[in-house]
């Protein structure tokens, strides 16, 4: 069982942050269950559809690609971040491993878990399709300007692939 929900979508003005309840379930447990914030690490959540990602949280803001999928609510994930490797081991599966990672140092791997690609797919994708409704319209300035830009383009090359 695979269930990932963001739900009660705001936006800090002051930080340029988007934030949503986050709820994380895989096999019955819950690895995340509190607010985050989302827009930092959605790039990186979406490349982890079709590609290996390895995360680094203390990567600049122009390598979304390594950012946590889900950071602390000030946005920083140099403060706290839930990081996951992705690996595609097979074309069916997905394999979604927790990390702790220490900056400096080899990340600690916390659990590892298959998703079905298709059920990954689906639900990374209406994540994605979520954030882009709730930031239309807004005056929002990301710290990684090109965030709703790479979120789009993604996306849509992604659905092409199906």
């Amino acid at each position: 069982m695979f269930s990932l929900l963001c739900s009660n979508w705001s936006w800090d003005k002051d930080l340029q942050i988007i934030h949503a309840d986050v709820r994380l379930e895989i096999d019955g447990e819950i690895l995340i269950d509190e607010p985050l914030c989302v827009d930092v690490g959605l790039p990186a959540l979406l490349l982890s559809v079709n590609h290996e990602v390895e995360p680094n949280r203390w990567a600049p803001a122009q390598e979304w690609s390594k950012m946590p999928f889900f950071c602390c609510g000030c946005g920083d994930p140099e403060c706290r971040g839930y990081s996951f490797r992705v690996k595609h081991k097979r074309a069916e599966d997905v394999e979604l491993t927790e990390l702790e990672e220490r900056e400096g140092g080899q990340s600690k791997e916390m659990g590892s878990y298959r998703v079905p690609y298709e059920l990954y797919k689906s639900v990374v994708h209406g994540i994605a399709r979520e954030y882009l409704d709730f930031v239309e319209g807004l005056d929002y300035h990301p710290y990684f300007a090109d965030t709703v830009k790479v979120v789009k383009d993604l996306l849509q090359a992604q659905d092409k692939v199906e």
